[in-house]
């Protein structure tokens, strides 16, 4: 495999047909840069999805107060759906005791200050398993607890950013800031995978909330996880707790503008089966790219081996061997689609660089990679298929008879 004087030959065979020879390994080339390069977009639109689904869990199902569009029991449409404590306590004993619920309360432009600086923030009253279900990171102190909610007690915990823009250099924990100016000591500071914007909130307990902002034992939303429920239980659960309010405030389970019930469950799998199904395509669009140049150079060994007739009629008529003769013309198609694999490889790799450093590190599609071991596998599948191609043309040649060989034209 290593005789020299067979690959100078194998290069000078090249050389005498460069044209022909280079079309046939961009080809090759172009198979497997394409099948890089979409395989990495594939992965980038997943990792983007999940990106996305980043800020809460994933395994959770989330009941958003609304306004009913269907009459029903002689009640006219347009009649607001107002959540209660008492949906809180309802939901809680229908799901199982490790589920995390909590309900919210929300609260847009709550003046916030801390001596010379203020700001207006949106404060959301909560309970402490709030934590888990927005994926909540405290940096500092503590998230708010059940002393908290069963107390009302006036306490708070920011964001990161507020912390920066109103304690400047000061370690806010421990601090007094006003809010729509009740003082509230701050007991917490947070950062969140859901951005900037996520960490100019402030979150108080849900008890405190509905006293200092006029809610009462009203509450816009309400959280649960599902735990390790499958797809079909978390679709069956979020219905029965649709049923459930649906009973309890007197709409119509047609109508979907009540209440919203969004399972988050449901949704990451449905954006996933899609991705899924994205890949599939790049997998088959690339494969078949790859046989595409599998086939040229199975076209262009034919056409050498025509071309080489006398010539391989010569060796023969000297005493060359049927297996020389192979491995001579394997040696050659073997080079092509290795070299022409690699850089199609190589190339597919730095375009996915390339196209990372110019994505925003936020939106649909990140990180477009692809497993290198995967891209090895794929030129190495190359280099066996440009060897079966090359075989058959090889052993045509191998079979020739000198004599016939000497006769053609």
């Amino acid at each position: 495999m290593f005789d020299l004087e067979k690959w100078q030959e194998i290069f000078h065979t090249m050389g005498k047909n460069r044209l022909r020879t280079m079309l046939t390994m961009l080809s090759v080339m172009w198979g497997i840069f394409m099948l890089i390069v979409l395989l990495g977009a594939g992965e980038g639109l997943g990792n983007g999805v999940k990106y996305q689904f980043r800020d809460d869990a994933i395994n959770s199902i989330w009941i958003s107060s609304g306004q009913t569009s269907i009459a029903h029991k002689g009640l006219q449409p347009g009649r607001q759906v107002r959540l209660t404590n008492t949906d809180y306590d309802v939901v809680r004993q229908m799901i199982d005791s490790s589920d995390r619920i909590t309900a919210r309360v929300n609260r847009w432009g709550v003046q916030a200050n801390y001596k010379a600086q203020g700001g207006a923030y949106n404060a959301r009253g909560t309970h402490p398993d709030h934590q888990y279900l927005e994926k909540t990171i405290m940096t500092k102190g503590r998230f708010i607890n059940d002393k908290d909610v069963e107390a009302s007690r006036k306490v708070a915990v920011i964001g990161n950013r507020i912390e920066s823009q109103l304690f400047e250099n000061e370690n806010a924990v421990g601090k007094y800031l006003t809010l729509n100016s009740i003082p509230f000591r701050v007991v917490g500071v947070f950062r969140d995978e859901g951005g900037e914007g996520e960490e100019e909130k402030i979150y108080v307990p849900v008890s405190t909330a509905q006293q200092v902002f006029d809610k009462l034992n009203r509450i816009n939303q309400l959280l649960v996880t599902t735990g390790t429920r499958n797809i079909d239980a978390s679709n069956k659960l979020a219905k029965e707790l649709r049923a459930t309010l649906a009973q309890r405030h007197s709409f119509s389970l047609n109508d979907p503008r009540a209440i919203r019930v969004r399972n988050n469950n449901q949704r990451f799998n449905d954006v996933m089966t899609l991705i899924q199904g994205i890949k599939l395509f790049v997998w088959i669009i690339g494969i078949f790219t790859i046989i595409a140049g599998i086939a040229g150079v199975s076209n262009i060994m034919l056409v050498i081996v025509k071309a080489r007739t006398k010539e391989l009629g010569v060796r023969k008529a000297l005493g060359a061997s049927p297996a020389s003769i192979v491995t001579l013309i394997l040696m050659e198609s073997v080079f092509i689609t290795g070299v022409s694999g690699y850089c199609g490889m190589v190339l597919g790799i730095f375009a996915l660089e390339g196209i990372n450093s110019i994505t925003p590190d936020e939106g649909f599609f990140q990180n477009p990679s692809v497993d290198l071991t995967i891209a090895l596998y794929a030129t190495g599948v190359l280099v066996v298929a440009g060897m079966i191609a090359g075989f058959f043309p090889a052993r045509r040649a191998a079979a020739i008879r000198p004599i016939v060989a000497l006769r053609s034209e």
